[in-house]
């Protein structure tokens, strides 16, 4: 591979050295390995079932921690994706050689067009634009003009837009975007016991100051009704982070003779997660949201998985003051590693005459790392990421959170384990990052560089392979302790689609 100075001057603005510029092509030439899967996690073996007794044991667990003074508690919320696929079948029939709705998508959204948040908003855009309101454009067959005005800069932009910023939930009191929905969660489980709310929003850069003008406009009002005060922080993927595309001969894809790189994918946020001072860490995506009618099951089931993540955390805590004091009996000993074994479902392969030092080793090496505690949804249809044991590189066998590209289902067996999972991912974590002394984990060394993902995009009508990085709850946190809980489905309600909103969970 030959730099240009051009190149190097790029490589030094956006902090990547050509060290990773030759490892990122060699990922290209040689692929990705497949993991290699031991047994499907479920209910019986790998997910927590919570009984209705032990449910509120672990809401008191996470209220007792609230109330010691000086834990920062964040919510990090993922919200750089455009919205633009939710209104993928808009823009088609934009491009449509009908005028009127025929799919049954189109006639949904028209026959309920009424049930949006944004409605009172379209219909402003349709009279200032065109005279009209909405029902008199559409008793006029000018459907056309509607679906325009929504999703183009004439109008709402809806289509070039961020999700976290389109109006999904109508309230008496005016409707609500992700962004504030996931504000007023905030106050509902992770308020400090001082009235603090830390939400953290990771924006594209072009979008950021919408973000900005949005909470300055609603700061006031939900500090005064949830009796808070926000600490709201934004973070836009670092360009050290972007990865090369390559040409079909697996060398660097230029365009114009400049290199061109591509976003990493949201394994990038790993640094920004990084960045982050916190003791515990709230992660869900931007779209998963409810109206406050329905919050109830969302708060107490975040409540729970946090209740979780600080006991379990307590206990490694104490088991790891336990093996650097090397003061242990061998009660003691077999309880830890009973521990790994059942608690944080770690499958050991010390051979049975190992000597104690080797064994002090072991398990503190895997003790001490960062936690998560992992929602799952029992499968219905949903897409999502499924919980599976695999093997480790150094022969260990733990929970991994698995996309169905890293497994090979070209082997039977492969696919057949695929099938037989019943749980999916709904990216519903809560993350512990300092370890037993205090200290913030460096979490980029907790990366399973071999988890990455390679795919076919295009470039001014050019072929080009695009690299992403091992995501964010997969690979970028392989080598973190994990412990999956089962959590219902009414906690999962994702936006895929502009029509997803008419669905009873978003009225």
């Amino acid at each position: 591979m030959t730099l240009t100075e051009n190149d190097k001057k790029l490589l030094q603005s956006k902090g990547i050295s050509e060290k990773q510029i030759e490892e990122q092509l060699n990922c290209f030439k040689q692929g990705f390995p497949f993991l290699r899967i031991e047994k499907v996690a479920s209910a019986d073996d790998g997910i927590m079932q919570i009984s209705d007794e032990m449910v509120q044991f672990y809401l008191n667990e996470w209220d007792n921690y609230l109330k010691q003074p000086n834990v920062e508690i964040v919510k990090f919320v993922p919200a750089s994706g455009a919205a633009s696929r939710m209104f993928k079948d808009l823009f088609e029939f934009l491009d449509a050689p009908y005028n009127e709705p025929q799919k049954s998508f189109e006639q949904k959204f028209f026959d309920e067009i009424g049930k949006f948040a944004f409605y009172e908003d379209l219909n402003m855009a349709c009279v200032k634009n065109t005279g009209d309101n909405i029902q008199e454009l559409i008793a006029a067959g000018k459907y056309k003009e509607i679906v325009s005005l929504l999703l183009k800069g004439q109008g709402l932009n809806y289509g070039f837009l961020p999700k976290g910023l389109l109006k999904f939930h109508a309230y008496k009191d005016g409707a609500r975007t992700p962004m504030e929905e996931h504000l007023v969660e905030g106050a509902l489980y992770a308020k400090s016991s001082s009235g603090k709310v830390n939400v953290h929003f990771t924006v594209s850069p072009e979008h950021r100051p919408f973000f900005e003008k949005l909470f300055t406009e609603k700061k006031a009002y939900y500090e005064n009704k949830y009796k808070v005060v926000y600490n709201v922080g934004f973070s836009e993927q670092k360009s050290s982070t972007d990865t090369i595309a390559a040409d079909a001969g697996n060398e660097p894809f230029r365009d114009n003779g400049s290199l061109v790189f591509r976003p990493g994918g949201h394994g990038a946020l790993i640094e920004n997660l990084n960045d982050i001072q916190a003791d515990v860490l709230f992660i869900k995506n931007i779209d998963n949201v409810v109206p406050d009618d329905l919050k109830d099951v969302t708060v107490t089931y975040k409540k729970l998985l946090a209740g979780v993540l600080v006991n379990v955390q307590a206990q490694i805590f104490n088991y790891l003051e336990l093996l650097e004091s090397g003061c242990l009996t061998s009660d003691e000993m077999d309880e830890i590693l009973e521990f790994v074994n059942k608690d944080l479902n770690i499958t050991e392969t010390l051979s049975a005459d190992c000597d104690m030092p080797e064994m002090l080793d072991f398990l503190y090496n895997k003790l001490n790392r960062p936690i998560r505690v992992c929602g799952m949804v029992k499968n219905e249809g949903e897409p999502g990421g499924g919980p599976f044991f695999t093997e480790n590189e150094d022969g260990t066998v733990s929970l991994q959170i698995l996309e169905s590209s890293q497994i090979d289902t070209s082997k039977s067996s492969e696919k057949e384990l695929l099938m037989k999972s019943t749980y999916f991912n709904p990216v519903d974590l809560v993350c512990a990052v300092k370890n037993y002394k205090g200290e913030n984990f460096n979490l980029p060394d907790f990366i399973d560089e071999n988890t990455g993902f390679i795919s076919i995009k295009s470039k001014n009508g050019k072929e080009l392979k695009a690299l992403e990085l091992p995501g964010l709850w997969n690979g970028a946190m392989s080598d973190w302790n994990t412990i999956f809980v089962e959590v219902p489905i009414q906690t999962f309600n994702p936006v895929k689609t502009v029509n997803d909103l008419l669905r009873v969970e978003h009225q």
